[in-house]
C-alpha cells in the first residue's frame, strides 16, 4: 500500500511536489482512480494520471494552490482548491472539485480529481490552448 497524507495536507502537498518537479511525490496522492482532463474527458489509473502531471510539469511554471475546503464524511471527503500556474508573464488558473478516500492507515488519497471543475467554456478553451502551446 502506498502512503497517503492527512486530509488538510493534500493541497499543500500538490503545491510543493509540483514546484519541486517531484512526479513521484504527486503520484503518492492518488489511488487507482479518475482524473478529469481539461476537455472534460476522464482518464483512469496511475500511469495515465502520471502522464497528465508530466505534461503540466513540462510547462515549467510555478503553481500556487489555495485550499477552499476539505470536508470529510466517513471515509470519503470532498475538496476544492483554487490553483494558479504562472510561467513568466503567462498564467492559468482554475477551481477544482476533488474526492478523496480514507485509507486503512487513516491517511487520504485522491479517487477523483477534477482540476478544471469551476471553469467556464471560454476559460477551458484558453486553458487547452495554453497547454498545447510548446514549452519555451
Amino acid at each position: 500500500m502506498r502512503p497517503g497524507v492527512k486530509l488538510e495536507a493534500i493541497h499543500p502537498a500538490v503545491e510543493s511536489n509540483f514546484n519541486e518537479r517531484n512526479i513521484d511525490g504527486l503520484m503518492t496522492l492518488y489511488a487507482e482512480d479518475v482524473m478529469v482532463l481539461v476537455d472534460g474527458s476522464t482518464i483512469t489509473g496511475l500511469p495515465a494520471i502520471r502522464e497528465q502531471w508530466l505534461e503540466f510539469l513540462a510547462m515549467n511554471g510555478h503553481i500556487t494552490v489555495r485550499s477552499r475546503f476539505a470536508l470529510a464524511a466517513g471515509d470519503l471527503a470532498v475538496l476544492s482548491n483554487e490553483w494558479t500556474l504562472e510561467d513568466g508573464a503567462d498564467h492559468m488558473s482554475a477551481v477544482t472539485a476533488e474526492v478523496a478516500r480514507r485509507q486503512p492507515d487513516g491517511d487520504w488519497l485522491y479517487v477523483v480529481d477534477h482540476p478544471f471543475a469551476g471553469s467556464e467554456p471560454d476559460e477551458l478553451a484558453a486553458l487547452m490552448a495554453a497547454m498545447e502551446a510548446p514549452a519555451t
